[in-house]
């Protein structure tokens, strides 16, 4: 009979490719000289929306889940005034 082989659930026999063994980076509003979160401030909201219009995650952006939070409604009311597009003109 045949032998049974370790496999991960994509297939592979390692388990993926080789892991990224780094420190994380921290939030960048968590700072003591970090600007404020503001939704009067488009060209800093920028960064945390996609080209496609979605707000981008934690784990891509670098945000502490609070800050995370705050750019999230900060994108908000800045698109619901008209400061950041809701999607792409694509």
């Amino acid at each position: 009979m045949k032998e049974q082989q370790d496999r991960s659930p994509r297939g592979d026999k390692d388990g993926g490719g080789p892991r990224r063994m780094g420190r994380r980076r921290g939030c960048a509003f968590c700072a003591d000289d970090a600007p404020p979160i503001d939704y009067k401030d488009p060209q800093s909201l920028r960064y945390f929306v996609s080209e496609r219009g979605k707000i981008v995650p934690r784990r891509i952006s670098g945000c502490c889940a609070k800050h995370q939070r705050s750019v999230q409604l900060a994108v908000k009311h800045s698109r619901n005034i008209a400061l950041l597009p809701f999607t792409s003109n694509d």
